[in-house]
């Protein structure tokens, strides 16, 4: 059900997500998440199109030996953001308007000390964890002027992500997608503009990509100051609530350290990757943007459970927790199909586009990746859900667990796999790694004190 503020501005709409048909509401709720993943990896996809076809496969290389830490970097700060939104999604489904409004004034004190944190160490440690990879030689420097732009901003990339994600946990998921259109047009101007025009080079990517998000940031704080009072706190809000900064601070560095274990353990990846020649790394990275593409739709339902979770649990509704899981894991089945045809049918086409090359490594690698990682895209769908739900549900250790089988499957990959088999251990490492961390994470969710509860709950 989508309900319009009190104030009937067009644009500000809310889901409810706490009544009425489970899969209505998430669809609704999760078709602008869509778009806006889709406008989001614009920002990825474009850099690195732009990139390779005006800079030379050189140049592409460099971007994608640098993605791991960028990766490790924004999801610290990115995994902080959606823990502290998690909090005020609880808050708003037990209808606790003073609650919500010291969550967001706590999300924002915690937030901007750690991304700041965050910028700095990734500012110092940038260059050491490039050699450390293994990255070739040729490409060191450019990898690092482009990453370093990207941590100098790591507090612009927080507060976009805050931002959406409390308007994510009041029911509003349409507009950050309008505020991420514009950005996203933007960057592409921005890219071809400051790559060719002025001659940047790979610095130029970085930094369209860091003021396209400031734009973004701008957008959203004006948006919230106008339109949604609930996400406003006040002087008094600021006051420190011990027990409230115990709980968001352990919730929100609980995702952030899961983002960047996943992220280490693609740090460890990537070390594999190095090793295996520069157009191998090419070819990776072309694939890892239509992986990314596609993974879109999974990682928008995912997104619309860990709103839909909290909400319902502030609700005390965990029947309807249990029977939005179900819903969900069907979903992630049937777009898995659909993945996996358009993967068999249009991969080397898509690793050209992106690359840019004609380069036959480049390509084959590219192309074998996409086609034999399409059908595990339904695990990862369900890993993803779980995952969220989990921590919707207030867990914080056991989607850390799942994280660390992530790393040490990565680890053994690296160290066994891929020095006897090469890039076809690096296409099945992290396909094996999602099955044994989905049945982890279903064992965690199903065995859990409110899904147990729900069983003898009645539908309300």
């Amino acid at each position: 059900m989508i309900k319009k503020m009190k104030n009937k501005n067009l644009f500000n709409i809310d889901v409810d997500l706490i009544n009425g048909p489970i899969l209505k509401s998430l669809l609704i709720f999760s078709i602008p998440l869509l778009i806006s993943s889709v406008f989001q990896q614009l920002y990825s996809f474009f850099d690195t199109m732009i990139v390779g076809n005006y800079l030379g496969d050189s140049k592409l290389a460099a971007v994608g030996a640098s993605t791991p830490i960028f990766e490790l970097l924004i999801g610290f700060a990115i995994g902080i953001g959606n823990g502290l939104s998690i909090v005020a999604a609880r808050s708003f489904g037990s209808k606790d308007k003073e609650l919500l409004k010291k969550s967001v004034a706590t999300s924002i004190v915690i937030g901007l000390v750690s991304s700041v944190i965050i910028s700095i160490l990734g500012l110092l440690t940038i260059k050491p964890i490039l050699t450390v990879l293994n990255t070739p030689d040729h490409i060191l420097n450019d990898s690092y002027r482009y990453i370093y732009w990207i941590a100098l901003f790591t507090p612009v990339m927080f507060l976009y992500n805050l931002c959406a994600g409390l308007l994510r946990a009041i029911g509003n998921s349409f507009m950050p997608l309008v505020f991420l259109i514009i950005s996203s047009l933007l960057n592409i101007v921005l890219d071809i503009f400051l790559i060719s025009n002025l001659n940047m080079g790979i610095e130029g990517a970085a930094i369209a990509t860091v003021i396209a998000q400031g734009v973004s940031v701008v957008l959203s704080i004006i948006y919230i100051l106008k339109n949604e009072e609930i996400l406003r706190p006040q002087k008094a809000h600021f006051t420190p609530d011990n027990q409230l900064y115990k709980d968001m601070l352990s919730q929100g560095l609980s995702m952030g350290f899961m983002s960047s274990i996943v992220s280490i353990g693609s740090v460890i990846l990537q070390y594999g990757i190095n090793g295996l020649g520069y157009l191998t790394v090419a070819g990776h990275i072309s694939a890892r943007k239509v992986y990314t593409l596609f993974n879109i739709p999974f990682l928008s339902m995912a997104l619309s459970i860990s709103t839909f979770v909290p909400q319902n649990i502030g609700a005390k509704k965990y029947k309807r927790i249990r029977d939005g899981l179900k819903i969900a894991f069907i979903y992630d089945l049937i777009m898995s199909a659909i993945v996996s045809i358009l993967l068999l049918l249009f991969s080397r086409d898509l690793i050209r586009i992106i690359s840019g090359s004609d380069n036959p490594i480049i390509l084959d690698n590219g192309s074998l990746y996409l086609k034999i990682v399409g059908p595990f895209y339904a695990v990862l769908g369900i890993l993803l859900q779980t995952r969220f739900a989990l921590q919707g549900l207030g867990k914080k250790i056991l989607p850390l667990i799942s994280s660390v089988i992530e790393l040490i499957g990565k680890i053994l990959f690296v160290q066994i796999f891929i020095p006897k088999h090469g890039y076809l251990a690096v296409i099945f490492c992290e396909p094996v790694i999602w099955v044994v961390m989905t049945i982890q994470l279903l064992y965690s969710f199903y065995t859990n004190e409110y899904i147990r509860e729900s069983r003898s709950e009645k539908v309300r």
